[in-house]
C-alpha cells in the first residue's frame, strides 16, 4: 500500500504538479481542465483513463461539455500519495501543460 505525503515530501511533491491545488477538508488535490470543446475533453478524459487504467489508480472525476473537474486521493492509504501525484503529472502532460 502506497503511504501517505506528509511535511516537506509533500511541498516537494505538490510543486511538481502545477495548477492542481489542496482541497479543503480532504486529504487531496483537485484540478479543472478546461478545453476547446466538448470533443477534447472527452478525449483527455480517454486518454487519461487508459494511465489510470495502468496505474490501477482511478480518478474522482467529473465532465460538463469543456471542462473536466478531477480530484485525487488514494482511499487505501486515506490521502494523497506519491501514486496521486504522478497521475495528476500524467494528466498535466495530456492536457499539454
Amino acid at each position: 500500500m502506497a503511504e501517505r505525503l506528509t511535511g516537506q515530501a509533500r511541498k516537494t511533491a505538490l510543486s511538481g504538479v502545477p495548477g492542481w491545488s489542496e482541497v479543503n477538508g480532504r486529504d487531496a488535490i483537485a484540478r479543472t481542465f478546461t478545453f476547446k470543446d466538448f470533443n477534447e475533453a472527452f478525449g483527455f478524459m480517454s486518454r487519461a483513463a487508459l494511465v489510470a487504467e495502468k496505474m490501477d489508480h482511478h480518478p474522482e472525476w467529473k465532465n460538463v461539455y469543456k471542462t473536466v473537474e478531477v480530484v485525487l486521493s488514494t482511499h487505501d492509504a486515506g490521502g494523497l500519495t506519491a501514486l496521486d501525484v504522478r497521475l495528476a503529472r500524467a494528466m498535466n502532460e495530456i492536457a499539454g501543460i
